[in-house]
């Protein structure tokens, strides 16, 4: 549901800030372009959905102690491994976090943020760390103004204290964009943000859960055309 209008005008808000994996970057395709062709070396072969949905489940278990991210993927890896009765090496979790630089951007973020960013400051509030960061905004060929990392504040979404520490140095008014309803609207709403939820097709890597944001929007592209200036 989409309240209010269907557009949005730039007089509203100072600052966009953005979930980065899941509505920037397609991290379900990096993720099964990373565990399929791993699994499958081990002889083992699940859908799709399996990998997603196991990875939502295994994802915030690993990052409760708020290590990093590298590590968390290569634990996120070793609970598959328990899961499904294999030894995995420290190449297969390491692997993981290297291939973060390879995921791809959705075919319209660079474009709509180019848009965006004519009217608007842009951040990032990410549960990544800097350097894998980095790798990631080379394909979204935009240079944010802020970036606001799981790894320089030490704990990951959906606790505030990620936000919060971001809305510590953002100028707002701030509109917070995501696709992730678990990590990301919930808590922003909570904080008392306006949100905007990209309602990208997914086959589950984030829970599911119940939110409300501000408006919806179906793609990067539809929610940049409904700015009005």
């Amino acid at each position: 549901m989409m309240s209010e209008s269907k557009t949005l005008k730039t007089s509203r808000y100072n600052t966009l800030s953005f979930d980065c994996y899941g509505t920037l970057i397609d991290w379900e395709t990096g993720i099964l372009g990373y565990m399929q062709p791993l699994l499958q070396s081990y002889y083992i072969n699940v859908i799709d959905e399996f990998v997603l949905e196991f990875f939502s489940q295994a994802e915030p278990r690993a990052q409760q102690d708020g290590r990093s991210y590298a590590e968390v993927l290569g634990d996120v890896v070793d609970q598959f491994a328990a899961r499904l009765g294999f030894i995995a090496d420290e190449q297969a979790r390491r692997g993981f976090a290297e291939s973060v630089a390879y995921w791809p951007a959705f075919s319209d973020s660079a474009a709509a943020l180019a848009k965006l960013q004519q009217h608007f400051q842009l951040a990032i509030i990410s549960n990544v760390d800097d350097n894998l960061f980095a790798e990631s905004a080379a394909n979204l060929k935009t240079q944010f103004n802020h970036v606001i990392t799981a790894g320089a504040v030490g704990c990951y979404k959906p606790d505030p204290k990620l936000f919060e520490a971001a809305l510590a140095k953002l100028k707002g008014p701030v509109l917070h964009v995501a696709q992730s309803r678990f990590h990301d609207i919930l808590p922003a709403t909570a904080l008392g943000l306006d949100t905007v939820w990209i309602n990208r097709p997914s086959k589950g890597a984030a829970a599911a859960v119940d939110a409300n944001p501000t408006w919806t929007f179906n793609s990067m592209a539809e929610f940049a055309a409904a700015i009005e200036t």
